[in-house]
């Protein structure tokens, strides 16, 4: 009897289990569509995100000597370059937006916009003026008032207008410095220390512009802060900016495009194991 009633529960026992993997299963497979159209969205979203993004073969028209060294995190990135010309005046800026992934992604195109809105409105502004304008539409388009309780994102960024007339660089920076090699000595030209967004206490003060007379041979480097901020090495530690100054100082007599490849190098080296923690950006630039 019990032998029996033993072998009963134990049939029911086993359909029910077949039943719940088979239910689990199902989900599984499930979840995996759902999560595969996600990617396949994400994807596509890439693809135009990358459409957007300057051309190369443009920036290489004025600038032959560059490169650019860019690695999203994710299929997207917060992180963009720009790139803009007219007339004697070339606008290029590296620009780090809150976050990465999707949401970061919507904050790039929202910036590449206003960037090209505002200098075909206006192509004689300064690059300190260029970011107050970015900054004022920012904290329109997010309706940002200063309330603890609205949406903080915003951008950080270093750019450049430079006067091909007469060799004059302006730089202005939120956050994000520029460093200019000259002759073999790195100079940094510091950032403000305020967002593209709402500036709490800063919120009045106006970007500093930076006038730099170039010298045949300057090379210029804008980045994000995703290479410096990269955990790695011996003791899983940040790379930081002076170990990037001096990885600079060791490549620059290199070509660019060798620039390129050798920092890549190095950040896997530091990186070992470990995982990317932002999106990536360094523009260079040989005068």
């Amino acid at each position: 009897m019990y032998g029996g009633a033993a072998i009963f529960g134990f049939a029911i026992l086993s359909t029910l289990l077949i039943t719940a993997n088979r239910k689990k299963k199902k989900l599984y497979v499930a979840l995996l569509g759902e999560q595969r159209k996600i990617t396949e969205s994400i994807t596509y979203a890439s693809k135009i995100q990358s459409a957007v993004l300057p051309p190369i073969d443009l920036i290489k028209q004025y600038f032959p000597d560059h490169f650019i060294f860019y690695k999203p995190r994710d299929i997207v990135s917060g992180d963009f370059y720009w790139f803009s010309v007219n007339r004697s005046r070339i606008y290029f800026a590296a620009v780090d937006c809150t976050g990465h992934g999707v949401p970061g992604a919507f904050m790039s195109i929202l910036g590449f916009t206003m960037l090209n809105q505002i200098v075909s409105e206006d192509p004689d502004l300064s690059a300190s003026q260029i970011l107050d304008n970015l900054r004022l539409d920012v904290k329109k388009a997010l309706h940002q008032s200063g309330s603890i309780h609205e949406p903080h994102d915003g951008m950080d960024v270093a750019l450049c207008v430079l006067n091909t007339d007469n060799s004059m660089l302006q730089y202005a920076g939120a956050h994000n410095p520029l460093f200019l090699i000259h002759e073999g000595e790195l100079v940094e030209y510091a950032a403000d220390l305020m967002p593209i967004g709402h500036a709490g206490k800063f919120e009045s003060r106006s970007f500093t512009n930076h006038e730099i007379e170039l010298a045949k041979g300057d090379i210029i480097y804008l980045f994000s802060d995703g290479y410096v901020d990269q955990f790695g090495g011996e003791d899983g530690q940040k790379f930081k900016r002076s170990l990037f100054r001096k990885t600079l100082l060791s490549i620059n007599k290199q070509s660019m495009s060798e620039q390129e490849r050798l920092l890549g190098e190095t950040l896997d080296r530091w990186k070992q194991k470990n995982e990317q923690v932002d999106d990536i950006l360094v523009f260079g630039v040989r005068y």
